[in-house]
């Protein structure tokens, strides 16, 4: 064995600067990995609330028209669902 391999015991000295950056670079990180989490939960939401409507318009390709009863209100109950989950 070499004389390094011998005295490397796995760890280095730092001073209380070093300590502190670094602990707050953790911090950081791990705030950051919070975000993406929540912006990921809400992501999965939107694609669960568009999908649905998604595949309800491709239901019938062949027909040239919707029926749509009270389309406007329910697009409106749609797009407040939507912004909740967006102001979330």
């Amino acid at each position: 064995m070499e004389l390094d391999t011998l005295n490397d015991f796995g760890f280095t000295a730092i001073d209380e600067t070093e300590l502190s950056t670094y602990k707050s670079a953790i911090s950081q990180i791990e705030e950051k990995g919070e975000d993406i989490e929540k912006l990921e939960e809400k992501l999965n939401k939107l694609y669960g609330a568009i999908q649905p409507l998604l595949n309800n318009l491709k239901a019938n390709p062949s027909k040239e028209y919707i029926l749509w009863p009270d389309r406007l209100e329910k697009v409106e109950q749609f797009e407040d669902y939507l912004r909740k989950i967006y102001e979330s």
